[in-house]
């Protein structure tokens, strides 16, 4: 009995011994032999993606066809090594020239990966920013509009309207490829309820509205106004409006949601039968038709005390405002004179 268990300990013992002095030799063979222990050689840096839930000798792969390791094994044999396989986090990793395999490793363990940094505009769509983030890599546009629309999710973010679309907050953003399209878009939501303000919907109460009709007044304001001036005098035309039950005639609402709207819109357009119309429809759209910036959301919380009915842009940038339709109709012969025979409120 007592052989046997001095037998069985030596085998264990032996090895032992054989994995640690395999272990020693590799480790000996990757400091001594700088060809394989090194990572991308001469050349620009190289950008990665590793998706996540990817095992270890995927990644190997994915490095070395990228060119940023020389030799799969030497990787796999350091990581193993140093227990990293459990360790390496997925994300868009850029690699430069020098790097050792150890740095790779640490690189990817920390996971320090590429941040982008994306500016919204004012007044983009939600399908502007789609494509803007696209162009990035950062989302599917498709999935990132059926998200934006998804009834459950909007909910979920505690909006109120339909859509998400007026509560994307235009600001710039660092993100990351991998957050995917429900983070971005809550990040967004969530940018937009720490920029507005805490009592917003006390606010909106103030001038007659609520804060999903605020936000939607303030959408109009932002496609309609260049000029932070402006914006105020912009939002009391459209109250004075509301007040009077007359149309808003907002050009921008005729096209909303038309997938590549012209650059001109014409009198075909304003005849554009659609629930934000309104030119076909009174009072407010159902909800915004752009993200606005914090200038139009102020200007729709406080308008300006004017008379105003009418505007009519100067073609530089600036309108034009009237009190009645006589004065409304020679600006517009003035600055606008279209071709096409539209005019109504002449934005």
């Amino acid at each position: 009995m007592a052989t046997s268990v001095f037998a069985r300990y030596r085998g264990m013992s032996a090895l032992l011994l054989a994995v640690a002095l395999t272990t020693i030799g590799v480790r000996t063979y990757l400091q001594s032999d700088p060809a394989h222990f090194s990572g991308l050689g001469a050349g620009p840096p190289r950008t990665v993606y590793i998706k996540p839930k990817t095992g270890v000798q995927e990644i190997a792969q994915t490095l070395w066809e990228a060119g940023v390791i020389r030799n799969r094994w030497s990787f796999l044999a350091l990581a193993y090594m140093q227990g990293s396989p459990t360790r390496l986090k997925a994300g868009e990793y850029e690699f430069t020239h020098g790097m050792s395999l150890r740095e790779i490793l640490q690189k990817l363990e920390a996971g320090r990966v590429v941040t982008h940094q994306v500016t919204i505009p004012e007044g983009f769509t939600a399908r502007d920013i789609a494509r803007l983030l696209a162009g990035e890599k950062l989302v599917d546009a498709d999935l990132f509009m059926a998200l934006v629309t998804d009834s459950q999710f909007v909910g979920a973010l505690g909006v109120r309207g339909e859509s998400l679309e007026g509560y994307l907050f235009p600001d710039t953003y660092r993100l990351t490829r991998g957050m995917g399209e429900a983070e971005i878009l809550r990040t967004m939501v969530t940018r937009f309820r720490q920029a507005v303000p805490k009592d917003l919907g006390a606010q909106a109460r103030r001038v007659g509205l609520d804060a999903h009709s605020v936000v939607t007044l303030a959408s109009l304001i932002e496609k309609e106004a260049r000029l932070d001036s402006e914006r105020p005098l912009v939002a009391a035309v459209f109250y004075n409006r509301l007040r009077r039950n007359m149309p808003l005639q907002s050009d921008p609402t005729a096209v909303y949601g038309v997938p590549r709207p012209r650059r001109r819109i014409t009198s075909l357009d304003l005849k554009r039968k659609t629930r934000y119309n309104t030119y076909l429809k009174a009072g407010l759209p159902p909800g915004p038709i752009a993200n606005p910036g914090m200038a139009s959301l102020q200007a729709a919380l406080n308008p300006a005390r004017v008379s105003y009915l009418y505007f009519v842009a100067k073609n530089d940038g600036s309108h034009f405002f009237s009190r009645t339709l006589e004065q409304h109709a020679e600006a517009v012969r003035k600055y606008q004179a279209r071709s096409d025979g539209s005019g109504g409120r002449g934005s």
